[in-house]
């Protein structure tokens, strides 16, 4: 009976050694996780997070940054109701609709290039890094560069229009018509080199198993790229469309140096237009609100976009 008591006993003690050593080396191991993941944390916190609920706060106002907090005056949802009625404002938020437009174009065309780079072409090498050239080049010296090749009277593009017979090109960045389609085609153009690698890579990840069944079977290369190639990058292609839908409502650098959102608010963009109140009218309080309306567009999009994937995206 004692030696049962005494085993139970001794049992009982290991077991509770065995408990601390666990909670010890699980503590351990969270410790260390959370100071791996603290920099991110404290920067998206103190960078993104914060900032987010000040601009909320100061959307309820009508604060002017340069007269300090104390002559910020509460004006509700007034900021919100001026927005509805701003005109340039409302053609700002159309011109990012329209620049929407240009990222499943960008997509098609890096899709086709990648196809046909990924199998029938050599020095696949060299080809990535033309591509990709625009991409990583400075903005500011692609949009003094177009500007150069839009130019409405000596411009290459122009010059080379009206050699072979048309008499009145159009004005491109001049031209209130034109302007917006200037901007889409050099997004497009900087855009397609990242889609491309990002296509590539995911055409490089699919089994040649599935290729070689299908042509076993007879499949033509359009039925492999429809029932193939599409559905196998349906990943890739819900990455590159939520990253370039974000991607075009954050433009600002190529309208600031392009356009200065003209002529007459037709290049204007949301992030530019905010920029211009913030900064040109020094209208804190109404800027702030263009960026909560901003940044409820992004996560309404985004919302639909992950409800949208389920039926279309193969995992």
């Amino acid at each position: 009976m004692a030696e049962n008591e005494a085993t139970t006993a001794y049992q009982s003690n290991t077991q509770k050694q065995q408990l601390g050593r666990f909670k010890s080396t699980k503590f351990k191991e969270n410790f260390a996780g959370y100071m791996f993941v603290a920099p991110m944390l404290i920067g998206t916190t103190v960078l993104i997070i914060i900032p987010i609920f000040i601009a909320l706060a100061v959307s309820f106002t009508d604060w002017v940054f340069i007269s300090g907090f104390q002559s910020a005056d509460f004006v509700g949802l007034e900021n919100f109701r001026n927005m509805v009625q701003d005109e340039p404002f409302i053609q700002s938020v159309v011109n990012n609709i329209w620049l929407i437009l240009a990222v499943p174009l960008t997509m098609v065309l890096s899709l086709v290039l990648a196809v046909v780079i990924n199998k029938n072409v050599y020095f696949k090498g060299f080809f990535k890094v033309i591509y990709f050239m625009p991409y990583i080049s400075s903005i500011v010296a692609i949009a003094i560069v177009f500007q150069l090749l839009f130019h409405p009277s000596y411009g290459p593009i122009n010059e080379f229009l009206m050699s072979i017979g048309i008499d009145n090109p159009p004005k491109w960045l001049a031209d209130s018509d034109w302007a917006l389609v200037s901007v889409i085609i050099i997004t497009v153009w900087t855009s397609i080199g990242f889609n491309l690698i990002i296509y590539l890579a995911g055409l490089q990840n699919i089994p040649a198993d599935l290729y070689e069944a299908a042509e076993m079977d007879g499949a033509s290369a359009w039925v492999k790229f429809k029932n193939i190639t599409v559905p196998m990058l349906s990943p890739t292609t819900f990455f590159l469309l939520i990253t370039g839908i974000i991607y075009s409502f954050k433009s600002f650098e190529l309208i600031v140096v392009l356009t200065e959102g003209g002529p007459g608010y037709s290049t204007s963009v949301i992030v530019y237009y905010l920029y211009e109140q913030a900064f040109e009218n020094l209208k804190s309080g109404y800027a702030s609100a263009i960026a909560i309306t901003l940044l409820g567009m992004l996560l309404v999009i985004t919302a639909i976009q992950w409800i949208g994937q389920k039926k279309w995206v193969n995992y």
